[in-house]
């Protein structure tokens, strides 16, 4: 399976609520500070000890789970990467946040925090609560919404538990409201009411584990997952996924229940999802990633895998990881796949019908008929069982004209039936044929044979006289097509300096998974600074600004689920600065 596209935030509008992710990502950032580093480890439940941090907590529909370190090494080391720009968007949402949940309230995260926190926290979004309701209501986001459509609940592990049952027993006085005392199947909680949106209780599990929520209906689902065992830790396939990409002291876990997902945004009459788009979506479970903090970047291992009752399976079948040695040295962009047949059907069984897809199958497919009268299904992907590639290649500059930037687009397919690896270049050649006669015969297209490098390749030259494609063979059978500017002079013959060799992509891209199924490469400063200063938004210029290289290799793990891994270069920012101290309010700091 070939690497998924990555999007990039829109504009942040200052009038409505923060998205989830933003939500999620800044509430984070509140708890970044603390303690030195300390992993929680349960005699009693070692079962749970490589899960996120309190998943036998959060209730097992939870829409998404996220777990960060409080390790204040670890976030210096993150403000470290990036540039001005990209530090200084981030230490003030740090800053907004933390004021807004700890210094608002009267607390220090250093002096009240930190003493007992363990090394990592979890923070959750649950699913809509709708075991009391006849009717499921729809998801809105509006800010009439109902607490129990969007609560969120925090686990803290405890390292001391005397000083948290304290702080928990005495809490800060509150500016306005007050503390109520509540109990939930012999559970103490501590709730406060004070005005609409602000209220939250807390309450201490086990001794070990303090649990807040931003309702109280919130923290007795959390109750009842723990009780009666329905958390995310007992969730199909859950533990066993999840410790597929465990890491030591990693900076972040995180977890996102798909099928809930769906569900949700079936309900929402903004964006509704057809019945048949849901049900295939039901057969995926779970998507799980870890992050950790590198010299040169951020690294992510992520794995997704189908429900458990899912009658549809994988073929386990990695067999990619050539094209690049046939690449050159200077390549910008490399997606490659190991079967580029099946990799179409996969999108077709999840994309069809389905609205949120990017680009319809029925208009692939009636797209290529309509320009080159050719079937996509029976004259093309027949003979693409192999691995493939597309790439960006730029051609040398003239010299004395560092200016002159163009590139060309390169596709390579192995003509090969996967399963024998029989070659079907005749039948490849037979579909080029067909295309060449459409070239020449609709377009007005001259098509001409030629030779690089002594070996033959056709030429389509456009009625203006312009060179616009080439296409021909390498290694007996591996057909390839430039579009654009005429690099194949930098693919035949095969490169001696080729894009494996190259220091960039061995330090970028993973060397693991290995065998693999799908790797992508690309060159952000390199690429960036050639793009046109017209086709980035700021705010997606400033994040490319940011980024050196990405790197990911995937794989195909068993006939249930996929494993990926990512690694972002980043640069780095030097002379960082510190967080501002937070101004405690005095008259809010008595207890």
């Amino acid at each position: 399976m070939a690497p998924p596209l990555v999007s990039v935030p829109m504009k942040k509008d200052k009038n409505k609520k923060p998205s989830l992710v933003l939500t999620l990502s800044a509430a984070g950032l509140l708890i970044g500070g603390g303690s030195i580093a300390y992993r929680l480890l349960s005699q009693r439940q070692p079962y749970w000890s490589d899960l996120l941090v309190g998943a036998n907590m959060i209730p097992g529909d939870a829409l998404f789970a996220v777990s960060l370190t409080t390790d204040p090494q670890q976030w210096q080391q993150l403000r470290q990467f990036g540039t001005r720009e990209t530090q200084t968007e981030l230490d003030k949402n740090l800053v907004e946040l933390r004021d807004r949940f700890l210094t608002k309230n009267g607390y220090d995260f250093q002096k009240d925090i930190a003493p007992w926190v363990g090394d990592d926290v979890t923070i959750a979004f649950l699913a809509p609560d709708t075991a009391s309701k006849p009717a499921p209501k729809p998801v809105t986001t509006n800010g009439d919404a109902g607490s129990d459509q969007q609560s969120m609940v925090m686990v803290l592990p405890v390292k001391n538990p005397e000083i948290a049952k304290s702080i928990l027993a005495q809490p800060k006085t509150l500016k306005q409201g007050k503390w109520i005392d509540r109990n939930y199947q012999g559970i103490a909680i501590k709730q406060n009411q004070g005005q609409a949106g602000e209220n939250f209780s807390a309450a201490l599990l086990d001794g070990r584990f303090l649990v807040i929520t931003d309702s109280l209906k919130a923290t007795e689902r959390a109750i009842d997952a723990y009780k009666n065992k329905t958390s995310l830790a007992t969730t199909g396939g859950f533990a066993e996924n999840f410790q597929k990409i465990g890491n030591y002291q990693p900076f972040a876990q995180f977890y996102v229940n798909v099928p809930t997902a769906a569900k949700i945004a079936a309900a929402s009459p903004n964006r509704p999802l057809p019945a048949q788009v849901l049900a295939q979506l039901q057969n995926n479970q779970g998507l799980a990633g870890t992050m950790t903090l590198e010299p040169e970047g951020i690294r992510f291992k992520g794995v997704s895998w189908l429900n458990p009752n899912s009658q549809r399976v994988l073929t386990v079948e990695n067999k990619a990881g050539e094209m690049q040695n046939r690449l050159p040295a200077e390549t910008l962009m490399m997606l490659s796949g190991g079967n580029l047949q099946r990799l179409w059907g996969d999108y077709v069984l999840t994309s069809q019908g389905n609205p949120l897809s990017p680009i319809a199958p029925e208009q692939i497919r009636g797209s290529i008929k309509s320009f080159t009268n050719l079937d996509l299904d029976k004259d093309l992907l027949s003979w693409m069982k192999g691995e493939f590639s597309l790439s960006v290649i730029p051609t040398t500059p003239k010299q004395g004209s560092p200016d002159d930037f163009r590139a060309g687009l390169v596709f390579m397919v192995q003509a090969s039936d996967a399963k024998g690896g029989q070659s079907l270049r005749q039948s490849a050649e037979t579909s080029l044929k067909q295309l060449d006669d459409v070239m020449r015969n609709q377009y007005q297209f001259q098509v001409q044979p030629a030779k690089v490098a002594g070996q033959p390749v056709v030429n389509w030259v456009s009625p203006y006289g312009t060179l616009t494609a080439t296409h021909g063979w390498l290694d007996g059978d591996v057909a390839f097509l430039v579009v654009g500017a005429p690099i194949s002079d930098k693919i035949v013959p095969k490169p001696n300096n080729t894009l494996a060799s190259t220091l960039p992509f061995q330090q970028t891209v993973p060397t693991e998974p290995n065998p693999t199924n799908g790797q992508f490469f690309l060159d952000v400063e390199r690429t960036v600074k050639n793009l046109p200063p017209t086709i980035l938004t700021t705010n997606q210029q400033t994040l490319l600004d940011a980024t050196r290289l990405i790197g990911m290799t995937s794989a195909v793990n068993d006939n249930r689920s996929n494993i990926y891994n990512i690694f972002i270069g980043l640069k780095k920012v030097t002379n960082s600065t510190v967080l501002p101290s937070p101004k405690i309010n005095k008259s809010n700091s008595a207890r």
